[in-house]
């Protein structure tokens, strides 16, 4: 079968063929249809994890598809049904998203796409969506009335900026050129343009909260200054995330997030954009082959919502 994959870690990915893998005790295949490009994907082939793998590792975490086979144990699908959700079985690289098929362990975060909901949406959701919903989830964020995201464009941004604003919460999104029309219309109370560099978006942020905001998500920053930076717009009492591993200044709440993978998650974010209460915002469609372009791109910065691939 076809598929994306590395033959070392820091090499270019490239379309190759693999065996099609068949599904064990507790699994299903799915047929896939389409996968979900996250900044995990190039993380991964960046550098070599800590974590039991196999190469050539395939990669990709998202997908969406229909399951064409299942393994012997008791069913959760059926043969046909439409799925969509996260490879996190290990070892890594085994089954990657960017590929035909996929086996995933039917206990594992995948959950049934709803009546007439595009599969395409679908492959969007799980990592970024649950991300999103766990961030806001947690006590301090959920608490506070105001919230800065930097990378409120990218997908968890977007997610997180609807889902935020649906609670009542006001967003600040930090955004560079055109992009300020856009997060308003997913909510956001405000939006701030960093193209010409912090001194706008701190002057920005005080105009609209003089004492700073309840809580920041940072979402980009890999440095302690820039995400010091950042903190220091947080009101005394609120908290700084960040989902890169940056620790905040002393003195300051702060939390390191990390993602905790469970269908649940995908099942409800599934139903809010069944219902048209949550906008999933897809910006490129592509096909199989581009992944390794894609992954270039994603990796310099500036996504603009979700891309997902054609299998």
């Amino acid at each position: 079968m076809r598929a994306i994959a590395i033959s070392a870690f820091r090499t270019e990915p490239r379309l190759v063929e693999v065996p099609k893998p068949g599904p064990g005790a507790g699994e299903v295949r799915v047929k896939v249809e389409y996968a979900a490009l996250n900044p995990l994907d190039w993380q991964t082939a960046d550098g070599a994890p800590d974590v039991p793998h196999v190469l050539p590792l395939v990669l990709g975490t998202d997908f969406a598809g229909r399951v064409d086979m299942i393994g012997s144990g008791d069913n959760v699908f059926r043969v046909g049904d439409p799925v969509f959700g996260r490879v996190t079985a290990p070892p890594l690289g085994h089954c990657g998203a960017y590929s035909e098929y996929v086996c995933v362990p039917q206990d594992s975060p995948i959950a049934l796409v709803p009546r007439d909901m595009p599969l395409r949406l679908a492959a969007a959701l799980p990592s970024a969506g649950t991300t999103a919903a766990q961030i806001l989830s947690s006590t301090a964020v959920r608490g506070g009335r105001s919230l800065l995201v930097i990378g409120a464009t990218g997908g968890v941004g977007s997610f997180l900026t609807q889902l935020a604003a649906a609670r009542g919460i006001g967003v600040v999104a930090a955004v560079r050129g055109d992009e300020r029309r856009r997060m308003g219309a997913l909510g956001a109370t405000a939006t701030v343009d960093t193209t010409t560099g912090f001194e706008a978006l701190e002057a920005g942020v005080r105009a609209l909260y003089p004492d700073g905001v309840d809580a920041l998500v940072d979402l980009v920053s890999t440095d302690s200054a820039s995400f010091a930076a950042y903190a220091a717009l947080v009101c005394d009492g609120g908290v700084a995330v960040t989902t890169r591993g940056v620790a905040a200044p002393p003195g300051r709440a702060w939390a390191d997030f990390r993602l905790a993978p469970a269908a649940a998650p995908l099942e409800e974010l599934a139903s809010a954009v069944a219902r048209g209460e949550l906008v999933v915002p897809l910006d490129m469609e592509l096909p199989l082959e581009k992944a390794p372009q894609a992954l270039v791109q994603n990796r310099a910065g500036g996504a603009r919502g979700k891309t997902v691939f054609v299998i």
